[in-house]
């Protein structure tokens, strides 16, 4: 296949942790043809999606090759011409990404497979999404009224309030009933109250941690990570401070998968990370979802070969 990856500037990858760059030696591997792009390098032209596309060479054996990745000659595909896209560019989801989702709905009308699907990038909010299963989910309210989240903490005593937009845990507090710096906090967080932010009751067992279990194409990896917070810290994030440990999944965690997997399959999100802390769901990423490297690392498994088991066989059905 031809796999085009749209991406952050593959310089700057954290090369021991990167969930892309798994994706993309998975794919060299394979020996598919791999093309890259930035975000500013899509456009439309005369109704068709093309892109400024620079072609990819990448290196498992970096050590030995001295580099892990080389770029040829940059120059204007159609986007459809690839077979696959990966969209792996990191958040914020901001009107930037949104209108490179709309670039790439064009491709996926001209033919070509996007991952994950455009519209559902823009419908799916990591947050928000999760609220279509409010049995899977502690108590949560969504509000820009500082009154109402008042209320909910002075009802659930100890509660955690977060933007809908973050990631990597920025911006995630934990308030009390009779804490200090709550008007403060949700001053700041709402933009004084004209912008609708998260609360949820706090859930004691994240200090065992946070666990991301990866979907690929509605199915779960048998192993999950669970980021443990550390020194005293509330989040679990990786990019937090958290601590990762790979773990088999609990049957709770197979029933979440199973609850939320068809759901994925219908709306074309083939790689999604569920956020489950103790037996709750929290968040279901969709735009970028990292932890390959990590599972991969401490049980053997290749994550994004599954994936691309997938992708093959979805390209030749």
């Amino acid at each position: 296949m031809r796999v085009l990856v749209v991406m952050d500037p593959i310089e700057t990858v954290n090369l021991k942790k990167d969930s892309t760059m798994a994706m993309l030696w998975a794919a060299s591997r394979r020996g598919h043809e791999l093309g890259y792009a930035l975000q500013q390098d899509l456009y439309i032209d005369q109704g068709k999606a093309y892109g400024l596309i620079s072609p990819l060479k990448v290196f498992e054996d970096y050590n030995h090759y001295n580099h892990y990745y080389e770029l040829g000659e940059k120059k204007k595909e159609s986007i459809a011409a690839y077979d696959v896209v990966l969209m792996r560019k990191d958040p914020p989801f901001d009107m930037n990404f949104v209108y490179t989702t709309y670039v790439l709905e064009q491709a996926e009308r001209e033919g070509s497979w996007i991952i994950n699907k455009p519209q559902s990038l823009r419908d799916c909010n990591e947050k928000l999404f999760a609220t279509q299963f409010p049995e899977l989910q502690v108590p949560t309210l969504v509000t820009s009224q500082q009154s109402l989240i008042r209320e909910f903490i002075k009802e659930h005593g100890d509660v955690i309030v977060k933007p809908l937009d973050g990631m990597g845990g920025m911006g995630i507090f934990r308030l009390y009933q009779d804490g200090v710096n709550i008007g403060s906090t949700l001053e700041m967080l709402t933009e004084l109250g004209t912008r609708p932010i998260m609360a949820q009751r706090y859930i004691p067992e994240i200090v065992e941690g946070d666990k991301r279990i990866l979907m690929v194409n509605g199915e779960p990896i048998p192993y999950c990570l669970a980021r443990i917070p550390q020194n005293g810290e509330v989040r679990g994030n990786l990019a937090a401070g958290g601590l990762g440990q790979a773990r088999p999944l609990t049957e709770n965690d197979k029933l979440i998968a199973a609850k939320i997997g068809p759901f994925l399959r219908e709306k074309g999100l083939v790689f999604v990370g569920l956020d489950v802390i103790g037996n709750y769901v929290t968040e279901i990423n969709v735009t970028s979802p990292t932890c390959i490297r990590e599972i991969d690392a401490q049980f053997g498994t290749s994550i994004a070969d599954d994936l691309f088991d997938v992708l093959e066989a979805g390209r030749t059905a």
